[in-house]
C-alpha cells in the first residue's frame, strides 16, 4: 500500500510510525508526508494554484530534505490512499474548509484518479492549557466535539472514502488519564504518535493491531500503555 498525506505537523504526528507499525504487522506500506508547519487548507489551495515547491517531503516518517509541490508528489507514484486535513485551530469551523477543500480534492482526483481520499480527523488541545483557552474552548472534549462535526461534514462534501479517527483516539486515551500531548497540542513523541499510527494502519488496511510487535520509539512507552494503545485503536478504527 502507498499512502500520501497532504498536511502539516499533525499529519507528521500521524505518520511518524505508520510504516514501522505496518512492517511489524507484516504489511508493506510506503508513506510520504507533505509537510508545512501549521498549514491550513487555504494554503494548500494557494500552493496548488502556484504549483509551489513548498513542502518538505518525509518518507516513512523521516525527513528527506527534498522540497516538492503537491503536483510533483501526486504524479510521483501510483498512490492507493491520499489524506487531507484542516489545520488544528481552524478544524472546529467548517466555514474555513471551503471552497479550498473541494478544490484540493478535485486536484487530487485529477492527478491521482485511482487513489482513495481519506480525511485525518485532528484533535483537541490539552485540558487546562493556555492554547485551549486562547481559542475559547473549556476542554479537549468540547473542542473535539466541534472538530468531529466539521470533519464529518467535510468527508461528506468531498465523498471521502473514510475518516481516520485520530482525534477520537487521542481524546479516548486522554480521558483514561494517559499523556497524549507533548506541548499541549501536538501528539507526544511516544504514546501519542504510536496510537495515531495504529489508528491509521487499522483504518486503511482493516488489519487488527492487537498483536503488533513494534517496540522502538523516539520516546519510551511503558508496556501497559502499548497494550492500551492497541486496545483503543482496535475499538475506534
Amino acid at each position: 500500500m502507498k499512502v500520501l498525506a497532504i498536511g502539516n505537523s499533525f499529519s507528521q504526528d500521524g505518520t511518524r510510525y505508520l510504516h514501522q507499525v505496518a512492517k511489524a504487522n507484516g504489511t508493506d506500506l510506503k508513506v510520504v508526508n507533505l509537510y508545512i508547519g501549521g498549514c491550513p487548507l487555504r494554503k494548500h489551495y494557494i500552493n496548488i494554484l502556484d504549483d509551489e515547491k513548498a513542502y518538505g517531503m518525509e518518507f516513512n516518517g523521516v525527513n528527506t530534505g527534498f522540497r516538492v509541490s503537491i503536483r510533483e508528489a501526486l504524479v510521483s507514484d501510483e498512490w492507493d490512499v491520499i489524506t487531507l486535513q484542516q489545520v488544528s485551530h481552524q478544524a472546529p469551523y467548517y466555514e474555513t474548509y471551503q471552497p479550498y477543500l473541494d478544490t484540493v480534492a478535485a486536484y487530487v482526483r485529477k492527478y491521482a484518479p485511482h487513489a482513495k481520499i481519506y480525511i485525518q480527523q485532528t484533535w483537541g488541545y490539552e485540558n487546562g492549557s493556555e492554547r485551549l483557552a486562547k481559542f475559547g474552548w473549556s476542554s479537549m472534549a468540547e473542542m473535539f466535539a466541534s472538530v468531529e462535526k466539521s470533519y464529518n461534514q467535510a468527508a461528506e462534501a468531498i465523498q471521502a472514502e473514510g475518516i481516520i479517527k485520530s482525534g477520537k483516539a487521542l481524546l479516548t486515551a486522554a480521558e483514561k488519564g494517559l499523556k497524549v500531548h507533548r506541548d499541549s497540542f501536538h501528539a507526544s513523541f511516544g504514546f501519542g504518535r504510536y496510537l495515531l499510527a495504529l489508528v491509521w494502519y487499522k483504518t486503511l488496511t482493516g488489519n487488527s493491531v492487537l498483536e503488533n510487535t513494534l517496540d522502538e520509539f523516539d520516546e519510551p512507552i511503558p508496556e501497559n500503555e502499548i497494550a492500551l494503545a492497541k486496545q483503543i485503536a482496535e475499538s475506534i478504527a
